[in-house]
Protein backbone atom coordinates (compact mmCIF):
# COMPACT_ATOMS: atom_id res chain seq x y z
CA UNK A 1 0.00 0.00 0.00
CA UNK A 2 2.97 2.32 0.77
CA UNK A 3 3.93 1.92 -3.02
CA UNK A 4 0.49 2.62 -4.13
CA UNK A 5 0.57 6.15 -2.15
CA UNK A 6 3.76 7.12 -2.95
CA UNK A 7 2.98 6.63 -7.06
CA UNK A 8 -0.44 8.53 -6.27
CA UNK A 9 1.27 11.03 -4.61
CA UNK A 10 3.82 11.58 -6.81
CA UNK A 11 1.32 11.80 -9.94
CA UNK A 12 -1.08 14.47 -8.15
CA UNK A 13 2.44 16.40 -7.10
CA UNK A 14 3.34 16.37 -10.84
CA UNK A 15 -0.34 17.27 -11.74
CA UNK A 16 -0.77 20.31 -8.90
CA UNK A 17 3.09 21.58 -10.34
CA UNK A 18 1.85 21.46 -13.95
CA UNK A 19 -1.65 22.85 -12.99
CA UNK A 20 0.24 25.85 -11.61
CA UNK A 21 1.20 26.25 -15.44
CA UNK A 22 -1.38 25.47 -17.23
CA UNK A 23 -4.87 26.37 -17.66
CA UNK A 24 -7.93 24.32 -16.21
CA UNK A 25 -5.70 22.28 -14.40
CA UNK A 26 -6.00 22.92 -10.41
CA UNK A 27 -3.33 23.39 -8.24
CA UNK A 28 -4.52 22.92 -4.75
CA UNK A 29 -6.45 19.94 -4.71
CA UNK A 30 -3.67 18.18 -6.25
CA UNK A 31 -1.05 19.34 -4.05
CA UNK A 32 -3.42 18.94 -1.06
CA UNK A 33 -4.23 15.48 -2.41
CA UNK A 34 -0.29 14.08 -2.36
CA UNK A 35 0.30 15.78 1.28
CA UNK A 36 -2.28 13.34 2.13
CA UNK A 37 -0.46 10.04 0.05
CA UNK A 38 2.81 11.24 1.21
CA UNK A 39 1.68 11.71 4.71
CA UNK A 40 0.70 7.72 4.63
CA UNK A 41 3.69 6.56 2.52
CA UNK A 42 6.83 8.48 3.37
CA UNK A 43 7.33 10.73 6.06
CA UNK A 44 10.56 12.71 4.13
CA UNK A 45 8.83 13.82 1.16
CA UNK A 46 5.24 14.81 3.80
CA UNK A 47 7.99 16.62 5.73
CA UNK A 48 9.29 18.08 2.33
CA UNK A 49 5.82 19.54 1.22
CA UNK A 50 4.91 20.76 4.80
CA UNK A 51 7.81 23.03 5.17
CA UNK A 52 7.85 23.93 1.33
CA UNK A 53 8.29 27.78 0.51
CA UNK A 54 5.07 27.95 -1.63
CA UNK A 55 2.81 24.69 -0.63
CA UNK A 56 3.53 24.29 3.05
CA UNK A 57 1.31 27.03 4.74
CA UNK A 58 -1.44 26.06 2.66
CA UNK A 59 -1.39 22.12 3.62
CA UNK A 60 -0.74 23.34 7.22
CA UNK A 61 -3.74 24.94 7.38
CA UNK A 62 -5.78 22.44 5.09
CA UNK A 63 -4.49 19.76 8.05
CA UNK A 64 -4.61 21.88 11.43
CA UNK A 65 -7.79 23.76 10.09
CA UNK A 66 -9.44 21.98 7.19
CA UNK A 67 -9.69 25.54 5.37
CA UNK A 68 -7.54 27.88 3.55
CA UNK A 69 -6.16 31.74 4.30
CA UNK A 70 -8.76 34.09 2.56
CA UNK A 71 -5.91 35.40 0.62
CA UNK A 72 -5.12 32.20 -0.73
CA UNK A 73 -9.03 31.23 -1.55
CA UNK A 74 -9.29 34.49 -3.43
CA UNK A 75 -6.14 34.05 -5.20
CA UNK A 76 -7.23 30.26 -6.32
CA UNK A 77 -10.40 31.72 -7.66
CA UNK A 78 -9.33 34.01 -9.79
CA UNK A 79 -6.62 32.08 -11.18
CA UNK A 80 -8.94 29.86 -11.65
CA UNK A 81 -11.55 32.19 -13.58
CA UNK A 82 -8.91 33.49 -15.49
CA UNK A 83 -7.57 30.30 -16.17
CA UNK A 84 -11.12 28.33 -17.76
CA UNK A 85 -11.89 31.81 -19.07
CA UNK A 86 -8.92 31.60 -21.21
CA UNK A 87 -9.51 27.78 -21.91
CA UNK A 88 -13.60 28.45 -23.29
CA UNK A 89 -12.69 31.04 -25.12
CA UNK A 90 -9.91 28.85 -27.18
CA UNK A 91 -11.91 25.67 -27.25
CA UNK A 92 -14.40 25.59 -30.69
CA UNK A 93 -16.68 23.27 -29.34
CA UNK A 94 -19.52 23.91 -27.83
CA UNK A 95 -20.25 20.87 -25.93
CA UNK A 96 -16.42 21.34 -24.37
CA UNK A 97 -17.84 25.03 -23.63
CA UNK A 98 -20.63 23.78 -21.83
CA UNK A 99 -18.39 20.75 -20.16
CA UNK A 100 -16.20 23.45 -18.82
CA UNK A 101 -18.22 25.93 -17.51
CA UNK A 102 -19.72 23.28 -15.57
CA UNK A 103 -16.81 22.05 -14.21
CA UNK A 104 -15.96 25.62 -13.40
CA UNK A 105 -19.52 25.89 -11.39
CA UNK A 106 -18.48 22.93 -9.70
CA UNK A 107 -15.06 23.44 -8.59
CA UNK A 108 -15.59 26.75 -7.66
CA UNK A 109 -18.54 26.00 -5.51
CA UNK A 110 -15.98 24.04 -3.76
CA UNK A 111 -13.70 26.46 -3.46
CA UNK A 112 -15.98 29.08 -1.94
CA UNK A 113 -17.40 26.77 0.81
CA UNK A 114 -14.00 25.82 2.46
CA UNK A 115 -13.64 27.51 5.59
CA UNK A 116 -11.69 30.20 5.76
CA UNK A 117 -8.81 29.91 7.92
CA UNK A 118 -8.17 33.54 9.88
CA UNK A 119 -4.95 34.74 11.12
CA UNK A 120 -6.39 35.55 14.48
CA UNK A 121 -7.15 31.28 14.97
CA UNK A 122 -3.58 30.67 13.79
CA UNK A 123 -2.32 32.49 16.32
CA UNK A 124 -4.74 31.53 19.35
CA UNK A 125 -4.01 27.78 18.02
CA UNK A 126 -0.46 27.95 17.90
CA UNK A 127 -0.64 29.53 21.75
CA UNK A 128 -2.61 26.26 23.01
CA UNK A 129 0.14 23.93 21.87
CA UNK A 130 2.50 22.24 23.77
Amino acid sequence: MRFLFALLGGISLGLGILGAFLPVLPTTPFILLSACCFGKSSPTVHAWLVNHPWFGGMIQDWQEHRGLRPRVKRRALIVMAASFAFSIYLVPLWWVRIALVLTFMALACWMWRLPAVSERSMVAMERTRP
